[in-house]
């Protein structure tokens, strides 16, 4: 009987810490970014590598990259990019960094309202991200 007790409580930790890891996989990271009067959603997965994240085209001149890294990386954090996409590169123009765990986030998430402006051709970004729990496919 003890023993029957004791695999049941092993599988019970078992199916705990699995139902732990699977609810960490599920986190994401969004962000509302508008430019040129067009909103898109973003969203961004877990990666244990920054390298692993391409940035994402906003109209015709601006890129932003999500980056989501959890630990065991050495900085846990959420970090974003925005890039200005010359003819000869992509240029940074706008980093931001939030460590893990994020502040509660407010109406405009954990970053509150931000605004990216790019100088030669007059354009203006903005985004919010928030921290939340991916959708279950339907």
């Amino acid at each position: 009987m003890t023993r029957r007790l004791g695999c049941s409580g092993l599988l019970a930790a078992l199916a705990l810490s699995l139902l732990a890891t699977s609810a960490q996989a599920t986190d994401e990271v969004r962000c509302h970014v508008s430019y040129g009067g067009e909103t898109r959603l973003l969203r961004a997965n877990a990666v244990t590598s920054p390298y692993e994240v391409a940035p994402v085209s906003i109209g015709s001149y601006f890129l932003f990259r999500i980056v989501f890294e959890r630990p065991p990386a050495q900085s846990a954090s959420v970090k974003l990019y925005t890039y200005a996409d010359r003819d000869d590169a992509a240029v940074p123009i706008h980093v931001a960094e939030f460590p893990l765990p994020l502040a509660s986030g407010g109406r405009f998430g954990f970053t509150g309202m931000q605004r990216v402006y790019e100088p030669v051709r007059d354009g203006e970004l903005e985004y919010w991200c928030e921290f939340g729990k991916k959708r279950a496919a339907q």
